[in-house]
């Protein structure tokens, strides 16, 4: 198994150049990897799977392209992507996970993730990740006009970006604490996760925790070949 792990790339309208080089890495990745992981936000906002919008038929594409007799994809969810349904799985040939996950990799324990679970600092945060991933809250939003899914997302996302500015990263990272309490919970090899944009390779006790980075003028892969691991940054711009 040699699988290939990536999250917060953030595809949006706004952002053709994540775009392309996300259809570069899929390109590359074809050839390189048996697995693809996304482990949340893939996209900026995702509003709901009947959004037919031009750039989601395109993202759709991109994808259908990689999986078409390609290496198998799975899809988690983010704090920006959490509609993502099975009406979008099916059509791009992706499995979408629950989070946290856990398989086994070349013999190893390994436990995949968003991550922003852990974020437990930051009170407002996973108050909010509470509401959104209720599936009362969710039937309700979708049952609303795409306009007005619309209107209400963006509204959502410039609240959360003036909040975030307002916040220490302290207070926006992972609570150490829940991390080893998680960690000497299930006792993995490696954990993999996402979402606070500090990608980096951490000891915690005999486990490894693998932090992805986000995508902006550079992006981040990780790769597994056998029991090796590499953090890989390349350019964008």
């Amino acid at each position: 198994m040699k699988p290939r792990f990536i999250s917060d790339i953030h595809l949006s309208e706004d952002s053709p150049h994540l775009t392309n080089a996300f259809k570069t890495f899929l390109n590359e990745s074809k050839e390189s990897c048996t697995h693809l992981f996304i482990l949340g936000d893939l996209f900026e906002i995702w509003i709901g799977d009947d959004d037919d919008s031009a750039f989601n038929q395109e993202i759709k594409k991109i994808l259908t392209d990689f999986t078409s007799d390609g290496p198998e994809t799975f899809f988690m969810h983010g704090n920006r992507d959490f509609l993502v349904g099975e009406a979008f799985a099916k059509e791009t040939g992706i499995t979408i996970l629950p989070d946290p996950f856990n398989l086994e990799i070349n013999n190893q324990k390994v436990i995949l993730s968003h991550g922003d679970f852990l974020c437990t600092d930051d009170k407002d945060y996973i108050d909010f990740r509470n509401q959104v991933r209720d599936k009362d809250w969710q039937n309700n939003f979708l049952k609303k006009t795409i306009n007005e899914r619309k209107q209400i997302a963006a509204t959502l996302r410039t609240d959360s970006k003036e909040a975030t500015l307002k916040k220490s990263d302290e207070i926006t990272d992972v609570n150490n604490q829940s991390v080893e309490d998680f960690i000497n919970e299930h006792q993995p090899d490696l954990f993999i996760h996402g979402h606070t944009h500090r990608p980096n390779i951490h000891d915690v006790g005999v486990s490894k925790r693998i932090v992805l980075g986000d995508w902006g003028e550079q992006g981040w892969l990780l790769s597994i070949n056998d029991k090796e691991f590499n953090l890989i940054k390349f350019n964008i711009i």
